[in-house]
């Protein structure tokens, strides 16, 4: 059978050749280079943009020996600036990893001057805190699947860090300076071709604990951010070889899970005899399900989301009224539905989000005028980004699995609730970051490294 074969191909090639004998010289066809291997050694510079919650714990005795009021101050705003780093990838037993130092300083915009709190003898106290800037040294390992590297961070962080405390026509009390900690964070960046690459990044500062003694007063400020932001790097020296393969098959039904942390800003008012405005601040861990199903035309891909989390949310720090009222506030679980449009750079699919969000919220208080308890499901809008990828897990799974990293925002609008004589208003907002994993019924195609 092999010698048929051969001789069938031999024949029809000889056939070819003398019929080619007779016909003009062609050019010669040229193969298509093969991507190179995305090697992620190098010097890089780059830029980003994102935005910045801080959740500053503080608490106020005032006056000396007498109330302390403890809560949290949120400074909250967008954040921009420029990294410069440099990365190994070596060899090791779980495959191609990264290994590499990042500098960055960024400029901010965050603050919040929303805080203002009875002190029984006139005016209120009004309290604001700012973030002028902030930068970070940090050193980063991660694992390499071509083209894209999911990484962890961590190093030294500093930053300006303002306090006001001030009631008219009583006191004015400022601490300012730059503040000095540490900070920690994950995040994925993948390839966009040449020697350009895109990430998305979660960063936690800690910038230490502060007391300041003004008067027969003290104040005890803790400084603790929260950093979202993508960026764009550019390899220098790189060679600029690297193609983009063809955009993968994005295309079916999916259904995954995801865990993450979500940390909420809860502007709340309580309008009565004391009118005083401050931060609810649950923080705390998510964790669920997600299903949806994907369209596509060459690079883009749209489609629609639904997922259910499970929180452990929760802020039992603030207590106010001199302090005669104790909050304990609670996100217990909330759910997400959205569409979703995106862009196919290879098998790296970068897209943004948004739709309807639910989520259940409950209060309660403790006081000198008893307890009080508030539980309520309530809807809003959700919107975010993320950035999904091939997910073989060290080659246990197969091709048909991908993970996503993914920032959202969340808006569940206002509740109102009686406490004692008063009604308090709460607006009730979000911060989430969490990393999922996606089975797909229909394989993605995706190219070999």
């Amino acid at each position: 059978m092999k010698r048929i074969f051969a001789g069938v191909v031999l024949a029809s090639t000889a056939a070819i050749s003398a019929q080619a004998a007779d016909l003009a010289v062609k050019a010669p066809y040229l193969k298509a280079p093969v991507a190179a291997v995305y090697d992620w050694t190098g010097f890089y510079i780059g830029a980003n943009v994102g935005v910045g919650i801080g959740r500053d714990l503080v608490t106020h005795d005032y006056p000396g020996g007498g109330s302390l009021n403890s809560f949290y101050q949120q400074p909250q705003g967008a954040i921009g600036g420029g990294q410069i780093g440099y990365n190994w990838q070596i060899g090791s037993m779980f495959g191609p990893m990264l290994i590499g130092v990042e500098a960055d300083i960024q400029g901010s915009g965050m603050s919040d001057g929303y805080t203002s709190l009875a002190a029984g003898n006139g005016a209120n106290v009004g309290y604001n805190q700012k973030l002028d800037w902030f930068g970070t040294v940090r050193g980063r390992v991660g694992l390499v699947r071509g083209p894209v590297v999911s990484y962890f961070t961590g190093g030294y962080a500093a930053g300006s860090f303002k306090t006001t405390v001030t009631q008219p026509g009583v006191f004015s009390f400022e601490s300012s300076g730059t503040r000095s900690g540490w900070v920690v964070g994950s995040g994925v960046e993948a390839a966009l071709g040449g020697n350009w690459s895109g990430k998305i990044e979660y960063l936690y500062l800690d910038l230490g604990n502060r007391t300041d003694l003004f008067g027969t007063q003290s104040l005890r400020t803790e400084a603790r951010e929260s950093i979202f932001r993508v960026g764009l790097n550019y390899r220098i020296g790189g060679n600029g070889m690297y193609v983009t393969p063809p955009p993968a098959n994005w295309a079916g039904l999916y259904i995954g899970g995801n865990f993450g942390g979500a940390t909420a800003r809860n502007r709340t008012t309580s309008i009565g005899p004391w009118n005083e405005a401050f931060n609810l601040a649950p923080d705390g861990f998510t964790g669920g399900g997600q299903i949806g199903y994907n369209f596509q035309a060459a690079n883009w891909v749209f489609g629609a989301e639904a997922d259910f989390q499970g929180s452990t949310q929760k802020d039992q720090r603030t207590a106010v009224l001199g302090p005669t009222a104790f909050y304990d506030a609670k996100m217990p679980w909330f759910g997400t539905v959205r569409g979703r449009i995106g862009y196919s750079i290879g098998d790296t699919l970068l897209y943004g989000t948004a739709g309807y969000a639910y989520g259940n919220l409950k209060t309660n208080i403790l006081s000198t005028a008893g307890s009080f308890s508030y539980n309520k499901t309530k809807g809003g809008w959700a919107a975010g980004a993320g950035i999904e990828t091939p997910f073989q897990l060290f080659g246990l799974l197969g091709p048909n699995w991908t993970t996503k990293t993914e920032y959202l925002y969340v808006d569940l609008g206002s509740v109102d609730y009686p406490f004692a004589t008063a009604v308090n208003t709460t607006k009730v907002t979000e911060h989430i970051l969490r990393t999922g994993i996606n089975y797909h019924f229909n394989q993605p195609v995706v190219a070999k490294y």
